[in-house]
């Protein structure tokens, strides 16, 4: 029996779903259908474990090919079960769970796996008909569902920690000591506030992994700074969103660009290193600037509504990122942060980046 989590089975509805809608909406930064913005369907692709199975149409009748046989299956039967696919995944509160008539339907044309084939990196792969070129590219997509738990961009790890020296103040064991003991919610936080109190203040030295600082040098020279910047206002400040987060710098500039002609300097760069996460770049391995085969994301909604975002459409793919993301506080003991430490003569402090999708 196929049993999986809200995410894994979010997979299928999407595959039925966007089979019986026979098109693709694009969607804004707002996660709002763009009604200008819509692909007609030609095929979609998905590899299962026992071979790449192709969706398209004849009229009314979907048509599935393997790679010895061919189904014909009404697109009727794909909306049915698209809408009670849905509603279960509303309904269902288990972590994880089976759908006895869901797998029944999937498994009369060979579709035997919730997850896609695990060696490639898109979820699916769709040809759609773009009319504004003419042309019929194949877009690869992950999929990304709001009915589960919101899911990370960027996961946490010593890889994606930032190093920041203490400066202007040579902390005593004893200061060292009560700085690590404070234990509160807010803890890293209240940690800050009690070096700043002993007149302390952090000065980002490097990244604490060179593969992941060399990766955001790669993208941009002034990212290491930047993001270290954007880490300590998380830390410091009432914001997480990453959107207030890069309106907050912007405004503070600490990296003192030249604003006069109001050029987005932090958003602009900040927007480049999502789009490059969300195509495959990762923490702790050499990124050359190559997109895989995902190139964007297929959203499902809360209300069941798919819309897409590729980079085929750069602008919405990276607004949608930059405003439907959030930081938020990882493990300070797994991943190794927040302690006052020394290193010879000098002083030093850790914070961490990882960053999640909004719900």
């Amino acid at each position: 029996m196929l049993t999986g989590n809200k995410g894994e089975w979010s997979e299928i509805y999407t595959l039925l779903k966007i089979i019986s809608d026979k098109k693709l909406f694009a969607g804004d930064s707002d996660l709002k259908k763009i009604e200008s913005l819509i692909f007609p369907i030609i095929k979609i692709l998905r590899d299962e474990s026992n071979g790449t199975y192709e969706y398209a149409y004849d009229s009314d009748l979907v048509i599935i090919k393997g790679s010895e046989e061919e189904f014909r299956i009404p697109i009727t039967e794909f909306q049915e079960k698209a809408v009670l696919l849905l509603s279960k995944l509303k309904e269902t509160t288990s972590a994880s769970f089976a759908i006895p008539e869901i797998e029944t339907f999937i498994n009369s044309f060979n579709c035997v796996s919730l997850k896609a084939k695990s060696s490639v990196k898109s979820d699916i792969r769709i040809v759609i008909h773009d009319q504004r070129t003419g042309t019929t590219p194949e877009l690869g997509f992950s999929i990304k569902s709001q009915l589960g738990g919101a899911s990370t961009l960027l996961n946490a790890g010593k890889t994606t920690n930032f190093i920041y020296e203490i400066e202007k103040s040579v902390l005593s064991n004893n200061q060292i000591q009560e700085i690590n003991e404070i234990d509160s919610r807010s803890k890293i936080k209240d940690r800050i506030e009690k070096i700043k109190e002993f007149s302390g203040i952090l000065n980002f030295i490097q990244t604490e992994s060179s593969i992941f600082g060399n990766n955001l040098t790669l993208i941009d020279s002034a990212l290491p700074k930047i993001l270290a910047e954007i880490v300590y206002l998380f830390f410091t400040s009432g914001h997480s969103k990453t959107v207030d987060l890069v309106a907050e710098i912007s405004k503070l500039n600490p990296l003192s660009f030249n604003l006069e002609t109001n050029h987005p300097f932090y958003s602009y760069k900040i927007k480049r290193f999502l789009t490059d996460i969300a195509l495959g770049m990762m923490p702790s391995k050499v990124w050359t600037g190559e997109l895989d085969a995902t190139g964007g994301y297929l959203v499902v909604k809360e209300d069941g509504e798919i819309l897409c975002y590729h980079i085929y459409n750069r602008n919405e793919f990276e607004d949608y990122l930059l405003n439907n993301t959030k930081l938020e506080t990882a493990s300070s003991t797994r991943h190794d942060f927040g302690t006052v430490y020394k290193e010879g003569n000098k002083q030093y402090f850790k914070l961490n980046l990882q960053i999640r999708f909004l719900k």
